[in-house]
């Protein structure tokens, strides 16, 4: 019987460690080819207009970035993204995008691309709808 509950121990602890990875929300989807990998977040100010995102990490050859807010609605306009070559590259997202809604998957030049940082424009929704957290997610 305690050879038994060894052996059912063993897998469930497996399964859990394997679940608390991804609930850390490091990759979306449990793979790391084509999955959406979360880049860092923000929490957008009724006062700025722009923050900026540094990319750490070993995993950061990315094709396409997406964005997602929690918390409150936000008007999202351009992103800057600098690659760790020291280029970079303006996009013009002009998207709303509504409280729990994302952005289309937007796609980056020259192919897969190793990011330094991502600096956004936005307009915030008004003080009453609270501060829209901003999470980056990378997809190769």
């Amino acid at each position: 019987m305690n050879e038994l509950r060894r052996l059912l121990v063993i897998p469930i602890a497996l399964m859990v460690a394997g679940g608390s990875a991804l609930a850390d929300g490091f990759y979306m989807d449990g793979n790391d080819h084509g999955s959406w990998v979360r880049l860092g977040k923000v929490t957008a100010s009724h006062t700025a207009d722009h923050d900026k995102i540094k990319v750490e990490g070993r995993n950061d050859d990315f094709r396409k970035l997406k964005f997602k807010v929690t918390d409150s609605p936000l008007d999202m306009h351009r992103i800057v993204v600098t690659y760790d070559n020291g280029g970079s590259e303006r996009l013009d997202v002009r998207e709303n995008i509504p409280k729990g809604g994302e952005t289309r998957a937007i796609d980056l030049q020259g192919g897969q691309r190793s990011i330094r940082t991502i600096e956004f424009w936005y307009d915030t929704k008004g003080l009453l709808n609270g501060r829209a957290e901003v999470i980056a997610y990378g997809r190769r």
